[in-house]
């Protein structure tokens, strides 16, 4: 017997999601909050590289100077946020983040290409420039360092008596017989050293630090050298602007000129760009190994790049080498030059 009627029909089952509950909407809220909140402090500070350093080409005051120097950690920084964004879910905060990460990031490029060296038909010099973080440096090494690398000329900064007497103690004075020393207490003193013979000059302006200058005869060819070393921008930034714009120029003809020491700037920094266009590059940019970090040497601060050497353009640079030294809290920086002919 067939049984008819209507019969009960299941439930259609739901294609609709669940609804998120209370506590994953608060936790969404938090979530796009802070990422947000992060795109708006990497937008700012893109605004302080790339427009105030930039396009403004100042650096402004004490603590925008100190963070226009993180600018590789910063677009590293923004890469990570936009990874992170994604990974949230969050498209248009990864795209913004994406397209700062890349123009901070731009800068930086040059810094690990090698360049195309001009042809320099004369002869080679080898400079050596260390911070001696107040004469604490071991000057044994940097002797060993000198006879080591057969370095032609070495700029020594935060030299004081003591560490005068120790390196020549080390044997210095038997290798580089011939200086244009300014020691002095705490952080201004500073020094120039040479194998070859040496003629005093005064090509810096006026510095807070001793930035010695000299004229090298070698084989019987001039090159300029000037240790510099600016008061830090974190101290007084206006001395720190007014002492890198103090530094000279390179001669359109005559003698090669080297800038060479603790410029406590920068690639990032307006006022360093500015004495790169003068006529200068920078032995490690040419070499592809500018983001290699000079200072702190043993600290837990951010390493940053501050200690340079500045090339007349119309030399060649060779090869470029940062190394450790006990005692000082910066590496020495080391650049092979083919003086113009």
């Amino acid at each position: 017997m067939t049984v008819t009627g209507d019969q009960p029909t299941p439930a259609a089952e739901s294609t609709e999601p669940p609804a998120p509950s209370p506590h994953t909407r608060r936790r969404n809220r938090w979530v796009t909050a802070a990422l947000a909140a992060a795109v708006i402090g990497l937008a700012a500070y893109a605004v302080l590289r790339l427009g105030v350093s930039g396009l403004l080409d100042t650096d402004g005051n004490r603590h925008t100077a100190a963070a226009i120097a993180l600018n590789p950690y910063v677009a590293l920084a923004g890469g990570l946020l936009a990874a992170i964004a994604l990974l949230a879910r969050r498209w248009r905060t990864a795209a913004v983040a994406v397209a700062l990460s890349i123009a901070l990031a731009a800068p930086l490029v040059p810094r690990v290409l090698a360049d195309p060296q001009p042809t320099a038909s004369g002869p080679t010099v080898r400079v050596l420039a260390l911070n001696l973080f107040y004469g604490a440096a071991d000057t044994t090494e940097v002797v060993e360092l000198v006879r080591e690398r057969d370095v032609d000329v070495l700029v020594l900064l935060e030299l004081d008596a003591a560490a005068a007497s120790a390196l020549d103690k080390a044997g210095l004075s038997d290798v580089m017989p011939h200086r244009a020393f300014e020691p002095a207490a705490a952080a201004v003193g500073s020094g120039i050293a040479s194998r070859h013979p040496v003629r005093e000059l005064s090509l810096a302006g006026p510095s807070l630090l001793a930035q010695p200058s000299v004229r090298v005869r070698l084989d019987e060819t001039d090159v300029d050298v000037v240790g510099v070393h600016p008061i830090p921008p974190v101290s007084k930034v206006d001395d720190w602007r007014q002492e890198l714009r103090g530094l000279p120029a390179p001669p359109g003809d005559g003698p090669a000129r080297i800038l060479a020491g603790d410029f406590n700037a920068t690639l990032d920094h307006a006022e360093l760009r500015r004495v790169l266009d003068s006529g200068y590059v920078d032995a490690a940019e040419q070499t592809g190994d500018a983001l290699r970090t000079t200072w702190p040497q043993r600290r837990t601060a951010p390493p940053v790049t501050l200690d340079h050497v500045l090339v007349d353009q119309r030399a060649a640079v060779r090869d470029f080498e940062v190394i450790g030294v006990d005692g000082s809290d910066h590496r020495a920086v080391l650049a092979t030059l083919t003086l113009p002919g």
